[in-house]
Order: structure tokens, then sequence, then C-alpha cells
């Protein structure tokens, strides 16, 4: 009678595939002069299949200089932020949604870049800052079936200025 294999032998390897992402704002709080000055903002990084949701959110939040935390999700399957029928991946606080919407999908922490089923082309939204409504598109542009050694994620493109994370309105009016 052949023995099961030891625990070691039946441990999946790491996801070490290496996606490209370009992250768009695609809407929020920003002031004429800036969008005039910054017609496109985006960001490209590099993530490992392997790291989560949670990770990116960080890459991304580094990649636009932002200051303060907020509340913040993923969006699969929809067709524009806010697509009911998108699956929504949230922090672990959210599971308890205040807001009525369908159970999400995953946790941020636990999900991983390489867990979703993603191929070049694909987009997704992710949603920051539940009050000021920061909406981004992220499209997939690469996968490589291996990521070269080094840190991930990895900021290799910024086109534009990163928006104020709030805006001063009144300063504006002036």
């Amino acid at each position: 009678m052949p023995r099961p294999p030891k625990k070691s032998q039946t441990r999946k390897a790491p996801d070490n595939r290496l996606y490209t992402l370009e992250v768009f704002i695609t809407e929020g709080p920003t002031t004429e002069e800036f969008a005039e000055k910054n017609p496109v903002v985006s960001r490209t990084i590099q993530i490992r299949g392997d790291q989560t949701l949670e990770q990116l959110h960080k890459a991304i939040f580094t990649a636009f200089d932002r200051e303060d935390p907020h509340m913040y999700e993923f969006q699969f399957g929809g067709k524009g932020p806010m697509d009911p029928k998108a699956k929504r991946y949230v922090m672990p606080e959210a599971l308890e949604d205040p807001f009525g919407q369908k159970p999400p999908a995953g946790i941020v922490t636990k999900t991983a870049i390489g867990s979703l089923g993603l191929k070049v082309k694909d987009k997704f939204g992710y949603w920051f800052d539940f009050g000021d409504d920061w909406h981004h598109q992220i499209n997939v542009v690469g996968i490589d079936d291996e990521a070269p050694k080094g840190r991930y994620p990895k900021l290799t493109n910024r086109v534009g200025e990163s928006p104020p994370q709030y805006v001063d309105w009144e300063e504006e009016e002036d």
C-alpha cells in the first residue's frame, strides 16, 4: 500500500508569475487646473502572483503619494465603478457591510493576485476613500511566467503628477 506523501511534498509552489498593471485615476476630487495639466494620471506596477490585493493597495497608495489611509476595495467583472454585479474584495473591517451590498467575494489580506484568473487585457476597479471616492481602473498589460529576483510590488512608470489627496476648495475659489 503506498504511503501518503509527506506534507512538504504536497505544498503548492508559490505563484511566481509577474503581473504588470497600469493603474489609472478615473474619478476623484481634483481641480480643473490639475486636470488640465495632467490629462492622464497613471502608474505602472509590477506584482508577483503570490502577493495579495492588500499589497497591491499599499503599492498604489505609495505610487500616488497618498498620506492618509482610508477604506478601499477592489471590484472585478463589473461594467464600471460601483457596478452591483461586480465581485468585491474588501478589507477585513468591511465584511459587515453597512451599505447592504451583496456579500464580498473575498478579503484583500487573503486574496493572492494569481488566484484571480487574470489575463492580459483584463480590467478591474479599485475604489479608495469611500467619502472622496477616488476611482481607478487597473489594466492587466502583461503576465510573465516568472518574476525576476527583486522586491515587489515595484513601481515602474509614472504618468502625470500625483493629485493632492485632499483639495483645498477655498484656495481654488480665490
